[in-house]
C-alpha cells in the first residue's frame, strides 16, 4: 500500500481557510496556488501538511477514498516514526510505502483530534482492512 504527504501551504496564512475538498492555498506571495495532483501510485492515505514558523510541519487534513477530515487540532510530523526514515518532505507529493508509520501517524491524529474520531475511525477501519487486519 503506498501512501502519501502533500504540503498544501504556510499554517499561519491557511489553516483557518483549510476545507474537505479543498485544491488551492495561499503561498507567501498573496497569490493562489493550486495543490499538486496526488501521485496516481497513492491508494492509502492521503495526509495533507502545512509549515509553522519554525520549519515544524503539521499534519492538517487526512484523506482516503470516501472520508476527508480537517483536523481540529495540526499534529507535528515526526520524521521516522510518521513517515518511516530516508524521506524528504519537500513541494512535490512524499510517496510513502512504511503502512506501520502512517498507522502510527494516524493514531497520533486520533488522539489530538477526539472531536472527529467517529471520521477518523473509519479511514483507520478501512486502513486495516486493507492490510489484511494487520
Amino acid at each position: 500500500m503506498r501512501h502519501a504527504l502533500m504540503y498544501v501551504g504556510g499554517f499561519e496564512r491557511n489553516f483557518s481557510k483549510l476545507v474537505p475538498g479543498g485544491t488551492t492555498f495561499e503561498g507567501t506571495d498573496g497569490q493562489v496556488h493550486p495543490y499538486p495532483e496526488w501521485p496516481a501510485s497513492v491508494d492509502g492515505l492521503r495526509i495533507s501538511y502545512m509549515e509553522k514558523h519554525g520549519k515544524k510541519f503539521c499534519a492538517v487534513r487526512v484523506a482516503d477514498g470516501k472520508n476527508d477530515v480537517v483536523l481540529k487540532n495540526e499534529l507535528v510530523l515526526v520524521p521516522g516514526t510518521h513517515f518511516g526514515f530516508g524521506l524528504h518532505l519537500s513541494g512535490e507529493p512524499t510517496p510513502v510505502d512504511d503502512s506501520v508509520a502512517i498507522m502510527t501517524l494516524l493514531e497520533d491524529i486520533l488522539k489530538k483530534n477526539v472531536e472527529a474520531s467517529e471520521e477518523l475511525l473509519l479511514i483507520r477501519t478501512r486502513f486495516k482492512a486493507a492490510l489484511g487486519g494487520k
